[in-house]
C-alpha cells in the first residue's frame, strides 16, 4: 500500500500495528527521521527502549547477516507489549533480507520499520513494498507540515488555545524553518505556555522563534524603512562591532526593499503582497512591513532600490571610498527620502 498526500502524516501518527512492515523514505534525512520517530513511538508506546521492545539494525547489518532481521522479529521479549525492529539507512542490498522476513512474518511478531534515503522508481525496496498487500510505503517529500499536522504537534506539546491568527503565523514559520527546528520551536512554545491557559499570541510566537544571526542587521534595516534616522547611528555601531561587512548590510537592505516593492505593487494591496512573499513573513513583522510598503509606495521604493544597487556597485568596485561610510551615508539618505509616491 502506498500512502499519498495528507494520509501520510495521518497514518504515521497512528500506524496500524497489524501490518507487518512500514517503509519510510525521502531525500531529506531530517524529515525521514522525524516521521520515523513519530511512527515508532506510536507503535511501541512509552519506555520501548528501556524495556528492550525496540531493536535497531542498519542496512549494513543485513548485508553482513541476512538472517539478523528474521531472528529479531521472531524473538520473544522479556517485557510485554508491542515490539518494533527498526532497519535504518537501508538500501536495495537489504531488500532480499527484508523480503524473507516479510514472507515469514506472522501476527505477534515485531513490526518492521525501514527507513531509507531517496529511492528511484526502479528501487528494489520500492518494488518490494509498494505492491505488497499488507506492507505500507510512506514517501516523505520536502513539503512543510500542513495545518493538521501542526495542530497535532501543538496538542502533543500541550497547546490547545491557538487562535487562527497564531496558527497562520505558525504555518508561515513552518515554511521558513527546517522541520527539526520547527518541531523544537513548538516544544519550546509548549514549555513557555505550560500552566498558562491564555491563547497563544503572534507576539509570543515571534519572541520564541529562532533568532537569526542577522537580527541586528534586520533591526537596522527596519529603522531605515521607517525613517528613524535618529536611532540609526547606534544600530550601525552595533552591527559594526559584530564584524558584519557593509556588503552584507547592503544585500540585506536590497532584500528588504525588494520585498516591500513586491508588496506595494501587488494588485491586492500591500497586506496581500506581504502574504505572498517567499520566504514567508510572520508575526508582528508582517504587519510592520505592510505598513512600510503602504507608506513608501511603489515609485519611492523603486528609487530606493536604484540607490541601493548603485551603493552595492560602489562597495564591490575598486573604489577607495571607506565602505562603512558609503553604506552609512546610503542608509541615512534612504531614511530621509520622501515617501508616499505611488
Amino acid at each position: 500500500m502506498i500512502l499519498k498526500g495528507a494520509e501520510i502524516a495521518r497514518y504515521l501518527a497512528r500506524p496500524d500495528p497489524t501490518r507487518p512492515a512500514l517503509l519510510i523514505y525521502g531525500q531529506d534525512a531530517m524529515r525521514v527521521a522525524l516521521k520515523r520517530a513519530e511512527a515508532v513511538a506510536a507503535l511501541t508506546g512509552p519506555d520501548a527502549e528501556a524495556e528492550m521492545r525496540l531493536t535497531r539494525l542498519s542496512g549494513a547489518d543485513l548485508r553482513k547477516d541476512a538472517a539478523a532481521l528474521m531472528d529479531e522479529i521472531k524473538a520473544v521479549g522479556f517485557f510485554p507489549g508491542p515490539r518494533v525492529v527498526l532497519v535504518e539507512e537501508a538500501n536495495d542490498t537489504a531488500a532480499l533480507a527484508i523480503a524473507a522476513a516479510l514472507d515469514a512474518w506472522a501476527h505477534g511478531d515485531a513490526v518492521i520499520v525501514v527507513t531509507a534515503g531517496g529511492l528511484g522508481k526502479t528501487s528494489a525496496l520500492r518494488k518490494l513494498f509498494e505492491p505488497h498487500k499488507a506492507a505500507v510505503t510512506a514517501p516523505i517529500y520536502d513539503d512543510p507540515p500542513g495545518e493538521e499536522e501542526i495542530a497535532r504537534w501543538l496538542a502533543d506539546a500541550g497547546l490547545r488555545a491557538v487562535p487562527p491568527t497564531s496558527m497562520r503565523d505558525l504555518t508561515a514559520l513552518a515554511r521558513a524553518l527546517d522541520p527539526g527546528d520547527f518541531r523544537q520551536t513548538v516544544e519550546k512554545i509548549g514549555l513557555y505556555k505550560h500552566g498558562d491557559d491564555s491563547p497563544l499570541t503572534p507576539d509570543e510566537i515571534a519572541a520564541l522563534a529562532p533568532a537569526t544571526v542577522e537580527a541586528d542587521v534586520d533591526e537596522l534595516i527596519e529603522a531605515v524603512a521607517e525613517g528613524r534616522s535618529d536611532s540609526m547611528a547606534a544600530l550601525m555601531r552595533r552591527v559594526e562591532t559584530q564584524g558584519i561587512v557593509p556588503v552584507t548590510i547592503c544585500i540585506a537592505a536590497l532584500r528588504h526593499f525588494r520585498a516591500l516593492h513586491a508588496a506595494a505593487s501587488d494588485p491586492g494591496g500591500p497586506a496581500a503582497g506581504i502574504g505572498r512573499l517567499r520566504p514567508p513573513v510572520f508575526g508582528p513583522r508582517r504587519d510592520r512591513m505592510a505598513r512600510q510598503a503602504q507608506a513608501w509606495g511603489m515609485r519611492a521604493l523603486e528609487d530606493a532600490l536604484h540607490h541601493l544597487i548603485d551603493t552595492d556597485l560602489v562597495l564591490r568596485s575598486s573604489s577607495r571610498a571607506p565602505a562603512v561610510a558609503v553604506m552609512e551615508r546610503a542608509l541615512i539618505r534612504l531614511a530621509m527620502m520622501p515617501r508616499g509616491r505611488r
